[in-house]
């Protein structure tokens, strides 16, 4: 009886496994057949400040070059690890539109009233007609509008040797089972920085900007693993 239960206990194990299996491989299929665009958002979003060590100043003086911020100056963004507000204002509009028309009407009538050693009359009906007319007109139009605008505080990740600032940054809100994702990423010419250490992202280079979200919302508005699949299946 002992070996008995435990056969069927391993059995069971065995077929729940099996299920698990198959539960994990359809997800991942399913994930492979609605992949969302990816978006190249400079990683990680949040970077701590570099720790300087103190270096002997042989000169006695407490100026120290690698921390150096201007007394009378409002606070703006150097060194990594320090924040900066972007205010992100995107704005883009494309319209084009194109029209073509071909008209073109040809005719062409002959016809014999008299020959040599024939009667006047024996060409009465001997005529020939011929017409021929060709119409072509094509149009079309497209027209694209991204409008884009929000705020979020953003992480210098590195300062490169020219000093422009590598800036990331990242927002998460949840509210009740949705989430929403905001990503940014891009690089800042010092000197764009505004007073109050804001900066405007039409004057960031490079910006990357992701904005998703994660819970029932997000899921309605993607296309089912089924209905994807027989998409990829369809010729036309």
């Amino acid at each position: 009886m002992n070996r008995s239960a435990d056969s069927r206990a391993a059995r069971g194990s065995t077929f729940l496994a099996v299920v698990a299996a198959a539960a994990a491989s359809l997800l991942g299929g399913c994930a492979t057949l609605n992949p969302r665009p990816p978006v190249d958002v400079v990683q990680p979003t949040s970077t701590r400040p570099v720790p300087i060590a103190a270096e002997p100043v042989a000169t006695g003086s407490i100026y120290q070059a690698a921390s150096y911020r201007p007394l009378f100056e409002d606070h703006r963004a150097r060194l990594v690890g320090d924040t900066i507000v972007v205010q992100i204002v995107e704005k883009v509009s494309a319209t084009q539109s194109s029209t073509s028309s071909i008209d073109r009407t040809g005719s062409v009538n002959a016809s014999v009233t008299a020959l040599p050693l024939f009667s006047p009359n024996s060409f009465a009906r001997a005529s020939a007609a011929g017409t021929s007319s060709n119409t072509f007109a094509g149009q079309g139009s497209t027209q694209s509008t991204n409008d884009f605008s929000g705020t979020i505080t953003a992480t210098v990740a590195e300062v490169l040797p020219n000093g422009h600032l590598v800036i990331t940054g990242e927002k998460q809100i949840g509210v009740n089972h949705n989430v929403d994702v905001l990503r940014f990423s891009g690089r800042v010419d010092p000197r764009a920085i505004l007073p109050g250490n804001t900066v405007p992202s039409a004057q960031i280079a490079d910006v990357r900007i992701e904005h998703r979200g994660r819970g029932p919302q997000a899921d309605a508005q993607g296309m089912g693993w089924l209905a994807r699949f027989f998409l990829n299946l369809l010729p036309i």
